[in-house]
């Protein structure tokens, strides 16, 4: 059990002894909270919860800390010492032994340490990337496909049942507008002068799209009628372009569970299908030749058109008709990823949401903010008008996936984000991900080097984990057994960053330890109990680095 579990339970026993014996008045408990003062001079645990009873009991907080304090046993012989502090906090001194079996926890679940039950029964999808298949995938890109891996990992790891989705937006004027740019550049690889209009889609790869296209069919689209040549090279382009984005979120390390596609939805009827049965609920009228949609009955600022005067839909509408096929299949939480450019967008789909039957909690969108990619310090010139941008298959391949997932995760989300290409490649304490993994692979090397002396296989033994007394293995202990509750709280809040953070300090503290102490020492007991020690970080790191989608390497 937590150590924060513990005290819990001592201290509501503890009251509750002191009302039956008179010395509080009232037998109503609330929930006891345990926090980590920031300063080690208020203990390891503190609890407010003599503040927080003042009302219920009629008394000074500190007359109740006394009278709660008279009453706490200690049957485990935890506790070193406890003192009351302020207005009335009370703070738990933890005896170094008390983290000791800490260690034999992590080392038994192995791959399972942290894991937990907290979403059991609770049927997640979280959607994220869906980049169109216009382009090629860029840095902002991987950030969120970063942010919604680890998200969804994260979630899984704590019992939740969770499934990654990308939606193949493949449909409507961005496709034909991708087909328009292709065929016009296919007709100027074959001596055709062209007017290229701003809206069509720049870069490289739209020439490269028309050559492949010019190899296969030579001159073969001009006697086709014009539209069909577009949709031809829409098509075309469409599904090289998302075999292109498949490769790189393979290469990225990432894989979906499913990939839907926004045309399946038009194929199957189910964007007609919504559109009438909003048309039946009074929530969808016509204006000016097009259908709008009540959203403002919904909590949006104005309605929102659905299908246009010309009869062509929205993107809205098979959203609004996408959304709805994600509750029938089952799933009670919906979380999208989106760049922090769909703000805006928020509102029009959580009255879509609502108008759909569906509670507005029921729905979460997590916005992630733009990366600054930066080169030694000064800013990497991008245009994607121009079609001149670094992809995320160029910052893979230059600062590899490891680094590139978990530099995307060092802040949240909602912060815009520094790269520095050149901090990334770095092999020094500047680079977060060198950092980490370097704890990882410093205690292998440890470890192969206790072989090498014939310290054997490293076995628990009470004896040697009761010799980690020094202060920076208390620390380091204290510091792994906050990891299940990290883990927690980012699935709870989904926040992937909480858990990089961690890492990071967890790194640190292994650090200092490290400069401090030898752990292939002479002494065989304290040796075994600093090997049990390190192994157990190791595991730690590795499994976090896991959830990210970040490798835990042996050697560096």
């Amino acid at each position: 059990m937590p150590m924060k579990a513990i005290l819990k339970d001592l201290i509501i026993e503890a009251a509750g002894r002191a009302h039956r014996n008179g010395d509080l008045p009232s037998d109503d408990i609330p929930d006891v909270e345990i926090e980590e003062p920031r300063a080690d001079a208020h203990g390891d645990f503190s609890s407010n919860i003599a503040m927080v009873m003042a009302s219920i009991q009629k008394m000074a907080p500190r007359k109740i800390a006394d009278a709660i304090m008279a009453h706490l046993q200690d049957p485990h012989e935890l506790i070193e010492k406890t003192e009351i502090a302020g207005p009335g906090f009370i703070n738990f001194f933890v005896k170094p032994a008390a983290w000791h079996p800490i260690l034999r926890q992590i080392i038994e679940a192995d791959t399972a340490y942290g894991a937990s039950d907290i979403g059991r029964g609770q049927k997640f999808q979280v959607e994220f990337v869906s980049s169109n298949p216009t382009g090629p995938l860029h840095v902002g890109h991987g950030r969120g496909a970063a942010v919604g891996d680890a998200v969804a990992n994260i979630l899984a790891f704590c019992g939740y049942d969770v499934q990654k989705e990308y939606y193949i937006n493949d449909s409507g004027r961005q496709i034909r507008t991708l087909g328009q740019s292709v065929y016009l550049r296919y007709r100027e690889l074959l001596g055709q002068t062209v007017k290229f209009p701003e809206e069509c889609y720049q870069g490289v790869y739209i020439h490269e799209l028309a050559a492949d296209i010019k190899a296969q069919k030579g001159d073969g689209l001009l006697a086709l009628p014009e539209e069909d040549a577009i949709m031809h090279c829409a098509r075309f382009a469409a599904q090289k372009i998302l075999d292109g984005i498949r490769d790189d979120l393979k290469l990225f390390g990432l894989e979906f569970d499913c990939w839907f596609s926004e045309q399946s939805l038009y194929d199957s009827g189910r964007v007609d299908e919504i559109l009438r049965q909003f048309r039946k609920q009074g929530i969808i009228y016509e204006k000016e030749g097009a259908l709008w949609f009540k959203t403002s009955d919904f909590g949006d600022e104005k309605d929102r058109v659905v299908v246009k005067a010309n009869g062509e839909t929205t993107y809205f509408a098979s959203d609004i008709a996408y959304h709805q096929d994600k509750y029938e299949r089952g799933f009670e939480r919906v979380v999208d990823v989106w760049g922090a450019d769909h703000h805006g967008y928020i509102p029009r789909m959580k009255a879509a949401i609502e108008a759909s039957g569906h509670r507005r909690d029921q729905f979460d969108v997590i916005l992630v903010q733009l990366v600054n990619l930066l080169r030694a310090g000064e800013p990497v010139a991008m245009s994607t008008r121009a079609g001149e941008f670094e992809t995320l298959r160029d910052v893979i391949n230059e600062v590899g996936r490891d680094a590139a997932r978990f530099i995307f995760l060092t802040r949240h989300y909602e912060s815009a984000l520094d790269f520095d290409l050149e901090v990334a490649k770095q092999k020094t304490n500047d680079n977060p991900v060198y950092y980490v993994q370097y704890v990882h692979a410093r205690i292998a090397s440890i470890l192969r080097k206790g072989d090498e002396r014939g310290v054997g296989k490293i076995s628990w033994n009470d004896q040697a984990v009761a010799r980690l007394t020094a202060s920076e293995e208390v620390d380091l202990i204290k510091a792994l057994a906050r990891y299940p509750e990290v883990l927690a709280g980012s699935a709870q809040s989904m926040e992937p960053h909480r858990v990089t953070y961690y890492l990071m300090a967890l790194a640190s503290a292994f650090h200092t330890y490290y400069n401090k102490h030898r752990v292939l020492t002479d002494d065989d007991l304290l040796r075994c109990g600093r090997l049990n020690l390190i192994l157990a970080v190791q595991k730690v790191i590795r499994n976090g680095l896991t959830l990210l989608g970040v490798s835990a390497p042996e050697r560096m």
